[in-house]
């Protein structure tokens, strides 16, 4: 159904789904684009607090996620399978008509940070990096003197040119990162990891030029309708891996859960084709070819074959673990 034909009752599951991931603390949240995106993810025992407005959303010490769906949002709920692992995750989707941001190509200040999740953050002044995305305006923000000085000095330049002293400013000063969208926002508070640091499993963000240059929206393994753009992702606990993509023992009840979000927001010619089905319509051959491996590894682990050869990484087109 399109999303100006959303009955009452998928619009109620629709907050329900979004509400229920935000209670769980395994949850992990994504928002962005391909080449730039921003990870909220926090611990069960974590304090949170609540927003100051009506967005459904929460906030911790280490950032913070603040969602406004419409009428327009459309969860898909897929899997991808390669050669040796598969990954899964619900996108967030708008329609491509809806999504676009502001798509500004140099940095530029923005002013206060009126719509920050947290009260004390609306006076700290926003910059837009300039990124040029779609779907996302990639950010930063920061109340410290010599940051907005620094960040000032960029601006009107593109944030990769030759000279500008954003980038060395940015991870030796670690302000405040904010990815937003449509559909909300995620801010990162949590420093960024300096030189030789590993990050850490908790809110951050990426932002990979070389993947940028390809300008997609998304990985071409993900399975989005035609017509609408992922601003985001919800990511339910995998049934083979933790959060930064180790192997764990195979969990039967978190793989039933994620089938039941499958049932309910997946692409069912998709789901016929890893049933071994004749899909309604024709569905493209490499997503298939992914439904089928996933379906494969899926049986292999329910059969008990926990020694598969299964790893914690994503596909050759750098899709999130």
């Amino acid at each position: 159904m399109g999303a100006r034909g959303r009955s009452w009752a998928e619009s109620a599951d629709l907050e329900a789904l979004l509400r229920n991931a935000l209670a769980d603390a395994s949850v992990a949240w994504s928002l962005g684009s391909f080449g730039a995106f921003a990870e909220f993810m926090r611990e069960a025992d974590e304090p949170v607090r609540a927003l100051p407005d009506a967005r459904i959303g929460l906030a911790t010490a280490r950032g913070a996620i603040a969602l406004t769906p419409s009428a327009d949002l459309r969860p898909v709920a897929y899997e991808t399978g390669f050669s040796d692992g598969y990954n899964h995750a619900v996108a967030l989707c708008l329609p491509l008509s809806a999504c676009a941001m502001s798509r500004r190509s140099v940095v530029t200040e923005l002013g206060p940070d009126r719509e920050a999740a947290r009260e004390e953050d609306r006076e700290a002044i926003l910059f837009d990096l300039g990124l040029g995305l779609l779907a996302v305006d990639a950010c930063v923000r920061t109340g410290d003197p010599e940051v907005i000085a620094c960040l000032r000095a960029g601006i009107g330049r593109p944030i990769f040119a030759p000279g500008n002293p954003i980038g060395p400013c940015l991870v030796a000063r670690s302000p405040h990162r904010i990815l937003c969208a449509r559909i909300g926002r995620i801010e990162v508070t949590a420093p960024i990891p300096g030189p030789g640091e590993r990050r850490h499993e908790g809110p951050h963000t990426h932002i990979l030029p070389e993947l940028l240059r390809a300008g997609r929206t998304h990985a071409a393994t993900t399975p989005i309708p035609e017509g609408f753009v992922p601003c985001g992702g919800l990511h339910p606990p995998h049934p083979y891996k933790d959060g930064l993509g180790r192997r764990i023992p195979f969990d039967p009840a978190r793989h039933a859960a994620f089938q039941a979000l499958m049932e309910r927001w997946g692409d069912p010619d998709l789901l016929a084709v890893k049933r071994g089905m004749a899909p309604s319509k024709a569905v493209s051959p490499k997503h298939a070819r992914s439904a089928r491996r996933a379906a494969e590894i899926q049986a292999r682990l329910l059969r008990g074959e926990h020694g598969a050869a299964l790893t914690g990484g994503g596909d050759e087109d750098g899709e999130r673990t």
